[in-house]
């Protein structure tokens, strides 16, 4: 992954960002991001008078934060966002538990969620 002071140099110098131009600066598909902003208390986007979403550089910053610790750290939505509560995650490293049943059927339920999620962002997209 991009450092992020590598990333801030990729970054367009304006106050808020789409969606679109978030996922594409990112790496991180649309619905991702959506599904995100429901999981994640963090993201305080703002609306346009259009209704659509409005990211600000801090908001990337925490997008990119997420991208890590997600798919390059393993942590799990419910290990990031411990992270997170923690209040940071420089020094974060992966959850070593077991994987005993209980711990098998949360992450078979959340990737169930996620996956539902993902359907009900195709049925609704045009």
């Amino acid at each position: 992954m991009s450092s992020p002071s590598s990333m801030d140099d990729k970054i367009p110098d304006k106050l808020f960002f789409k969606i679109g131009e978030v996922a594409a600066l990112t790496g991180v598909k649309a619905h991702v991001l959506r599904y995100w902003e429901s999981e994640f208390v963090q993201f305080r986007l703002k609306k346009s008078t259009s209704n659509q979403r409005l990211y600000r550089r801090k908001d990337i910053d925490l997008v990119l934060l997420l991208k890590d610790l997600l798919y390059e750290q393993g942590f799990t939505l419910a290990g990031a966002k411990k992270k997170l509560d923690e209040g940071g995650a420089d020094d974060a490293e992966p959850e070593t538990e077991a994987f005993s049943g209980k711990v098998c059927r949360d992450l078979l339920l959340e990737i169930r969620e996620e996956l539902r999620a993902l359907r009900n962002s195709i049925q609704t997209s045009p």
